[in-house]
């Protein structure tokens, strides 16, 4: 079994640290953290991480006892370095004493190739050394939908920033990915190159349709948080059904979407329903939890 929190609130400040303490581990203790977040662009969550939520985050890291943090990131389609200022990631970093790294600007000797066995992606992917070679990883996200072929960009979805927009001779890894029928199984395909040990997602607000930029909101009023990926995108895509999402999303079983069964196929964690349970604090919040179950059951 594997344990995922679920709070029902609207600050998502408060959200984070009970989440966090509610799932009663630490893995980040005495570590050197590599934290990522959801920065495609600097819009509003949930098109982007909540920079409120990533300085609670950081903070609770530090009272774990992280050695050190780094954020590490690349944007799309939006510019990185400019995201980073717009978001106030640099400001906060003065703030709080955590490092950046723009992965946009490394070097391509800072990037691994790997070719997956049985693959969609044509001749591999590069993916960033960094989290490839990471002491220990903490992820953030939103919970929404995508409208270019990934159907939903939650944490499995949020690696594609870790492999660069193109490969060494110039070809677009971001155009193979979003011009590929295989696109939710190639998504999932890039989350071999790494584990993370501690996710965050950031349900205060929600896209049921649109995304990863804009689309239509609901305020789901949830922060999740959890070890496992595929636990982790199952309850997110089972918090977007209950809000009204697209077909693409409501159609058959949670673990039949692609990005979900693919992953599964990848031994990237659960592999049904019955292997999570959820965690809750409150009468609140556990309602939420028992209308998730019955999505997940579905």
């Amino acid at each position: 079994m594997t344990k995922i929190a679920l709070i029902s609130t609207n600050d998502r400040e408060k959200g984070v640290t009970e989440a966090i303490k509610l799932l009663g581990i630490n893995p980040v203790k005495g570590k050197n953290v590599i934290l990522k977040p959801n920065f495609n662009t600097a819009d509003p969550p949930p098109a982007s991480t909540d920079i409120n939520l990533l300085k609670s985050l950081i903070v609770k890291l530090k009272e774990m006892g992280a050695n050190s943090i780094t954020v590490a990131e690349r944007s799309g389609p939006a510019d990185t370095a400019e995201v980073f200022e717009k978001k106030g990631l640099n400001k906060l970093s003065e703030g709080l004493g955590f490092k950046i790294v723009n992965l946009a600007e490394v070097p391509v000797g800072e990037y691994i190739h790997f070719r997956l066995k049985n693959s969609h992606w044509e001749e591999g992917f590069l993916f960033a050394k960094i989290y490839h070679e990471a002491e220990c990883i903490v992820e953030t996200g939103c919970i929404k939908t995508h409208q270019y072929g990934g159907h939903f960009t939650l944490s499995l979805k949020n690696a594609t920033g870790l492999v660069p927009r193109r490969n060494l001779d110039g070809k677009s890894y971001m155009g193979e990915l979003h011009g590929s029928p295989n696109q939710r199984k190639m998504i999932a395909e890039i989350n071999t190159a790494f584990s993370p040990d501690l996710i965050v997602m950031d349900g205060v607000s929600i896209f049921v349709d649109g995304g990863p930029d804009e689309g239509t909101r609901k305020e789901a009023n949830v922060i999740i948080a959890g070890t496992d990926r595929i636990a982790v995108d199952a309850v997110s895509v089972a918090i977007l059904r209950m809000f009204g999402t697209t077909p693409e999303v409501s159609e058959g079983s949670i673990f039949d979407q692609e990005q979900i069964a693919r992953a599964v196929e990848l031994d990237l964690g659960v592999k049904s329903p019955t292997e999570i349970e959820l965690l809750y604090n409150s009468e609140e919040s556990e309602n939420v939890a028992e209308k998730v179950k019955i999505e997940l059951e579905k």
